[in-house]
């Protein structure tokens, strides 16, 4: 089986790591979330990681993955040295490594360093933490700063924003950066990218709206339009998913 990695020049001492990472991972009962893909934190050079292992493309994507597109760790990897050359918070990428059998991609695995976080903006949005007002509003304000810097999070979601307190203010890390794009992003389009946050409070969304639009100059009562129309289309999209399953 042949392999292919790349490292972030600031971790060289991580070859062996990287090389070694499918025994590694193996051998560590550290799994912090396991569905299609699955992460582990572990301790590598005396160093907290996160080690994200990708399952096994199917046959198409094994083919595309190899010869026409890159695949998600080296997503993840170049997606996260981007974001931190425009100064977005994001865990720091370490390396990655991609195993090869018949030619083909086979498994994949995403490094980064670990990154201490209170909370994630699930809890805000299920308001299990106080403070959710000053939350949000300053969640709108990073969402806009992340638009003025060209980025758009395909996957901005419940789980893939983390949250550290500092005094009054709150710091918002990135993470699951493997689809993303880098374009120019007006408001109407950015007020977009929240729909997929599903909030339980009526009140939640309007404000995240409002703010952002004070930011981009933006009608808010428009603003508030669109991103409840967003969520709304979005909801019966997965419910009509749901009913042709017999779910």
């Amino acid at each position: 089986m042949s392999y292919k990695f790349i490292i972030n020049p600031n971790f060289n001492d991580f070859e062996d790591i990287l090389i070694n990472i499918k025994d590694i991972f193996k051998n560590s009962n550290q799994s912090i979330h396991k569905a299609r893909n699955e992460l582990k934190i572990i301790e590598l050079n005396g160093l907290k990681c996160v080690v994200k292992s990708f399952k096994i493309p199917h046959a198409i994507n094994r083919v595309a993955y190899t010869f026409f597109r890159d695949g998600k760790a080296k997503k993840s990897f170049n997606n996260a040295m981007k974001l931190q050359t425009l100064g977005v918070n994001t865990p720091e990428p370490i390396g990655i490594i991609e195993f090869f059998s018949f030619g083909l991609l086979e498994r994949s695995y995403f490094i980064s360093l670990y990154e201490p976080y209170d909370f994630t903006i699930r809890e805000v949005f299920h308001h299990k933490v106080d403070d959710v007002e000053n939350i949000l509003k300053q969640f709108a304000k990073f969402t806009y700063f992340l638009h003025q810097k060209g980025v758009w999070h395909v996957d901005y979601s419940l789980g893939n924003i983390l949250i550290s307190k500092k005094d009054d203010k709150y710091d918002f890390n990135l993470v699951d950066i493997n689809r993303m794009e880098f374009k120019t992003i007006p408001p109407q389009e950015g007020l977009k990218n929240f729909n997929k946050f599903w909030a339980k409070f009526d009140e939640d969304l309007p404000i995240i709206a409002k703010e952002y639009a004070k930011l981009a100059d933006f009608d808010e009562n428009e603003a508030v339009k669109i991103i409840l129309n967003e969520q709304k289309k979005l909801q019966d999209k997965v419910n009509l998913k749901k009913k042709l399953k017999g779910d």
